[in-house]
């Protein structure tokens, strides 16, 4: 929760959340000042949402009529994601069924936004506008931190900035330079000096050309940090990048530090933050960094690791 303090301590009154559980840990966190959206709207768990003054976004005719107007709600417009949402053809039973329940977002969200020159965005700006007429006094809120980027038009009264607050403008190409917010850090736990011709890791997937000083810390797969950056990505050392060298195990992952002084057992190497970037560790893992921030944030350990 020290995300969402922060974020609250900088001035955020508004948080949205994908489930009840989340927010509560929110609420309990920040207090019943600020306004918290469930993005996965109410399920069995209404009089929790009730309980906890948390504001569902209601996605579908079955939230509406089970949600029941038990207060502030949000309304989901699908305007071509497909995902959740209500759909243009629910639109007039929504807004009878809504006739006594106070609208406090009417929102949807953007398929295609990673590409600023994507012609879905327009059509879906285009949809959403038309459809937010039919519930003229509510705010409305149509873009995440990518479609934020697209421009003014996007905007509306409130846009919902996720992983552009960890250092991710969300795009395919030309991600603006935001500072890094999160940082993983590990320690070296053994050095040592190798010879031409040895191997390392698992499935001795990588031969040392020369004479090599290597460094093993304590971090792997089981803290988040991705299989898929073997051989691929790098570790942050006295001002260098250091290669990762084979296989990243559960526990460990063996960096090349030839020529480098600050290479000592204790000592801390930056596997993502202003030196590793996100965007450059995503793509290096094949994915995107969403999965980097959520894999970690679900699973990085605290014994050694710093988050």
């Amino acid at each position: 929760m020290g995300a969402a303090r922060a974020l609250a301590q900088a001035g955020a009154r508004v948080f949205f959340t994908a489930t009840t559980q989340e927010a509560i840990y929110v609420r309990r966190a920040l207090g019943d000042g600020p306004q918290i959206f469930v993005l996965n709207g109410p399920s069995d768990d209404i009089d929790v949402l009730v309980a906890n003054k948390l504001t569902p976004v209601l996605n579908s005719l079955t939230q509406i009529k089970a949600w029941d107007a038990r207060g502030a709600a949000a309304l989901h417009i699908d305007t071509g994601m497909n995902r959740l949402g209500i759909g243009p053809e629910e639109l007039p039973h929504a807004m009878s069924a809504l006739k006594d329940t106070s609208l406090a977002l009417v929102m949807s969200h953007l398929a295609c936004s990673s590409d600023t020159k994507h012609a879905f965005n327009a059509t879906q700006l285009r949809r959403f506008i038309d459809a937010s007429m039919l519930f003229p006094r509510a705010p409305l809120s149509l873009a995440a931190t990518a479609g934020a980027l697209i421009g003014a038009d996007y905007h509306f009264d409130l846009i919902r900035p996720g992983i552009g607050l960890y250092g991710s403008g969300a795009l395919d190409a030309d991600n603006p330079k935001l500072s890094a917010a999160a940082t993983i850090e590990a320690p070296i736990l053994q050095v040592r000096d190798c010879e031409a011709g040895e191997t390392f890791g698992y499935g001795a997937t990588f031969t040392a050309p020369q004479k090599m000083r290597t460094a093993t810390v304590a971090l792997g797969y089981a803290d988040g940090y991705l299989r898929s950056l073997s051989g691929r990505g790098y570790g942050v050392l006295g001002g260098a990048k250091r290669p990762i060298l084979g296989r990243v195990s559960m526990d460990l992952i063996i960096i090349d530090v030839t020529g480098c002084a600050e290479a000592q057992p204790g000592a801390m190497v930056e596997f993502l933050g202003p030196n590793a970037p996100l965007g450059e560790i995503a793509e290096l893992a094949g994915t995107a960094p969403y999965e980097i921030l959520t894999t970690f944030a679900g699973t990085v350990r605290k014994t050694g690791v710093r988050a």
